[in-house]
């Protein structure tokens, strides 16, 4: 490339640097940029990171529990998958990057964006009206368009199923902001509020869109019109599909394989080996039962293992001006999906088989 005014940006190698070198080929995207747009690259980065990370947390204790492999978008046979745990990885990904965006930009870090002061003056209700230095989701809108959405550069269904999905996860940033106040009046009366808008913790955008997955919609398209790939018969098989689809929705095209078992080609690596729940304070409901989801119901038996955890105890403060504390040891018991005995392993087969027949 030539001239230092045009950045190459390999968007695939930010991400594969971040999850697994393996899950993104750095050759197979190339954006070429205006040299700004270096600037937003490492808010990109961090944004998509902490949109794994998110993921990991929200399925922390399902089968399917967002794999280093999840931004993997090939399957072995070279067909992108579009299950719906790949619609939740493209929203909150996507959804990472436009709220990492948009804080740096509050935060003062770019020199091009500013408070979102469109509002402001304008009566929002009653006792309020607009002010004070809203939180810019357009900018970070707008930038994380360009950076994830030009990932996909085909025009076929699963590329049109993936950009559905990264804007239902940007629309969830702005579903999730919340207002804040200042009161103005005469000795604090609070007759009149000055208001804005900012971001929500990240962590009730995940949940959003958490629950959006659970109520995730799969596509009924006809087979015939969607082999023909990226042909004027397909897309208009797909803009059908699409017409009845709220923005705000994840949805999907194919099921979701077995999680209970563990398959390389796809990169899954089953439940055996995972810990489960089953004692501990403040433990929800779907926690306490995730030793029979990925345990019992995959056929595994629930191990109990004792485990020695160092942590920081009897700390003192000492003058002036240090915190010394000392280490303590002590044996906790954790469970974990362990396989069944052969005996064992035939017994469930035949009352699980059993079970079926009734």
């Amino acid at each position: 490339m030539r001239g230092s005014t045009f950045l190459i940006l390999s968007i695939m190698g930010i991400y594969g640097a971040i999850f697994n070198a393996a899950a993104w080929s750095v050759n197979n995207f190339l954006m070429t940029g205006p040299k700004a747009y270096l600037t937003y690259s490492s808010s990109v980065a961090a944004g998509a990171q902490s949109g794994m990370e998110e993921c990991k947390f929200q399925f922390g204790w399902e089968r399917w529990n967002c794999p280093e492999s999840a931004l993997q978008l090939s399957t072995h046979n070279r067909l992108r998958s579009a299950t719906r745990e790949t619609s939740f990885v493209h929203a909150i990904s996507s959804a990472g990057v436009m709220y990492t965006l948009t804080r740096n930009c509050s935060m003062g870090d770019f020199e091009s964006c500013g408070c979102d002061d469109s509002r402001n003056g304008r009566v929002g209700g009653r006792g309020w009206v607009w002010g004070g230095c809203s939180d810019n989701v357009e900018f970070g809108e707008r930038i994380s368009k360009l950076f994830v959405d030009a990932l996909e550069t085909g025009h076929d269904t699963r590329a049109l199923i993936n950009l559905h999905n990264n804007e239902a996860g940007r629309l969830a940033v702005k579903a999730t902001m919340k207002r804040a106040c200042k009161c103005h009046g005469v000795s604090g009366s609070c007759s009149i509020q000055t208001c804005w808008l900012q971001l929500d913790d990240f962590r009730e955008i995940g949940n959003y869109l958490k629950m959006k997955y659970d109520q995730a919609h799969k596509l009924e398209m006809d087979k015939r019109r969607l082999r023909a790939g990226n042909s004027a018969d397909s897309r208009g098989a797909t803009a059908e599909t699409f017409h009845h689809v709220h923005a705000t929705e994840l949805v999907f095209l194919e099921d979701s394989p077995d999680y209970c078992t563990r398959n390389a080609s796809l990169g899954h690596h089953g439940t055996e080996g995972r810990e489960c729940l089953q004692t501990g304070k403040n433990l929800s409901q779907w926690e306490r039962r995730s030793c029979r989801r990925l345990c019992t119901e995959c056929g595994l038996k629930v191990e109990e293992r004792r485990t020695e955890v160092v942590t920081s105890c009897n700390c003192k403060f000492h003058w002036c001006c240090t915190v010394r504390c000392e280490q303590c040891r002590q044996l906790v018991a954790k469970h974990f999906c362990a396989r069944r005995d052969a005996t064992a392993a035939t017994n469930h087969t035949k009352r699980r088989n059993k079970g079926h027949k009734r």
